[in-house]
């Protein structure tokens, strides 16, 4: 089986192609090795442990006469090229919809009219398509809730509320059958990738996975993008001795996945002999605070760290995040192996054997200020 693994340079890919190549698969790689995440000229640690193992082609996803002629010899696609970052999709609204979204549909595009070989697509969605996700009511039931009333957030008052009585709502676990409410164009963005691929699968006949990743962490995460990744921008903070600004009240929390996790999930689907089309969550099934994760940091590194609570609050962020598992543990037989101590000791085992990065978070907390997408409470 020849797979195709676009993006298969970034965080995600690298370890996912070294571990299809152990098991004897080959690989076609595109990666258009963005500056952002790989540094100038492509001296990003990912990039450099698959050059050798893959056919490595550097270009862009919206090259389409490109696409059209890989596809000829490739049997499974992985498509997980992408921007990624909240924030900054938030100001780079063009580009995100670019490549994410005609990048995907140019893939698409190439399958339905250029090629009859590929048996299998997968395709990296994301959680940020269930915008706040699903919590209880006590009188309503089930729901949804909205956008964050930015009047309450500027009062400190960060907690969603029933969308119906207004009232206190608790969180649950978030189902693949969840209202679909993104709440940041990158993760509008996402959602779109997901439809397209699906919705194509299932035209031509072709079994695919959407796979709605959580908040992914491990060794590998890039250190020089300040816009995406808690636990890689926490870090170059801390050990530049800069304070760590942690937003609203600390308490927001998200379902942190380590990356072999992430990986043993994409590869059960890739191996699936299940003849479907179907979303799955990929995560740990456990939320963590951010303040947690900071002080688990700290713990970590054995060093003394500064960090502020200070009430900002970033236009697009939701308060938690928690996935439910059952599908995918039903259908793949997924389980998480790695808890969230477990995955920070090894991650920062690997951020120790970096040499002193930049911190460039000033920059985009910057940018964030200036476009009025960070904000102060009262």
């Amino acid at each position: 089986m020849r797979i195709l693994v676009t993006g298969g340079a970034g965080f995600i890919g690298s370890h996912l192609c070294v571990e299809l190549v152990a098991k004897g698969y080959n690989l076609v790689v595109i990666d258009n090795l963005l500056p952002q995440v790989h540094g100038d000229k492509g001296s990003s640690s990912t990039y450099h442990r698959i050059k050798n193992l893959v056919e490595f082609i550097q270009d862009d996803i919206r090259n389409q006469a490109m696409l059209d002629n890989i596809l000829q010899r490739v049997d499974v696609i992985v498509h997980l090229a992408a921007m990624t970052g909240t924030g900054q999709s938030m100001y780079s609204v063009r580009e995100y919809i670019d490549v994410n979204v005609n990048g995907t549909a140019g893939l698409m595009d190439s399958i339905i009219t250029r090629s009859n070989n590929i048996r299998k697509i997968i395709v990296a969605s994301s959680r940020a398509i269930y915008g706040e996700g699903k919590y209880y009511c006590r009188k309503d039931g089930d729901v949804y809730p909205e956008t964050r009333d930015e009047v309450l957030l500027r009062r400190g008052k960060f907690d969603p509320v029933c969308p119906v009585c207004r009232g206190v709502i608790d969180l649950r676990a978030t189902d693949e059958n969840s209202r679909i409410h993104p709440s940041s164009i990158y993760g509008i963005s996402k959602y779109a990738q997901e439809e397209i691929v699906l919705n194509v699968a299932k035209t031509v006949g072709i079994p695919a996975y959407a796979f709605r990743y959580q908040n992914v962490y491990g060794p590998g995460q890039s250190l020089i993008n300040p816009y995406t990744g808690i636990l890689s921008i926490f870090s170059t903070v801390m050990k530049n001795g800069k304070e760590i600004n942690v937003y609203e009240d600390g308490r927001e929390s998200r379902d942190f996945v380590y990356i072999d996790d992430v990986v043993d999930a994409t590869v059960a689907g890739i191996e699936s002999p299940l003849e479907t089309t179907v979303a799955l969550n990929v995560g740990s099934g456990v939320n963590t605070s951010v303040e947690n994760i900071v002080h688990l940091l700290g713990e970590a590194y054995s060093f003394d760290y500064h960090h502020k609570i200070s009430g900002d609050y970033r236009i697009g962020d939701i308060r938690h995040n928690l996935a439910d598992l059952k599908r995918i543990q039903s259908s793949l037989g997924y389980k998480p192996k790695v808890n969230i101590e477990t995955g920070i000791g090894r991650f920062v085992n690997w951020v120790e054997s970096q040499v002193n990065v930049e911190e460039k978070y000033d920059k985009s907390e910057e940018e964030l200020f200036r476009y009025g997408l960070l904000r102060s409470r009262e």
